[in-house]
């Protein structure tokens, strides 16, 4: 079997390309999916805290363990570290909405301009 032939400069240069240019869009596709996963994470966290819940549907505030391992880690990286307030007062429970009285008839007065309107025809 002969030697294989060097590759010119143009087809090496050529082939370079190519590959920079397969490797940019795997690397970019993969972002892509990433980025939608983060954002499906993220919708479902907004869905979850607008019906009053937690990650993960728990309430509990995170323990006190973790808090300060957190606080340590922001001060040693110099990192802004405001306090922050309790759990509870970060989530307020839901008030209940007040309960409608319901109509009993025609007996009550109706000031709305359709009624009045029909009464007067």
């Amino acid at each position: 079997m002969p030697p294989k032939e060097p590759e010119s400069a143009a087809a090496a240069f050529t082939r370079t390309g190519q590959d920079a240019v397969t490797y940019a869009r795997r690397v970019a596709g993969e972002a892509l999916a990433r980025n939608e996963r983060h954002r499906a994470d993220n919708a479902a966290l907004a869905k979850s805290f607008g019906r009053g819940r937690l990650a993960g549907g728990s309430t509990d505030a995170t323990p006190d363990a973790l808090r300060a391992a957190a606080k340590r880690f922001r001060r040693a990286r110099g990192l802004p570290a405001p306090e922050f307030p309790a759990a509870a007062d970060l989530v307020p429970p839901r008030p209940e909405p007040p309960a409608r009285a319901t109509r009993s008839g025609d007996d009550e007065e109706d000031f709305s301009q359709t009624r009045i309107m029909k009464r007067d025809l």
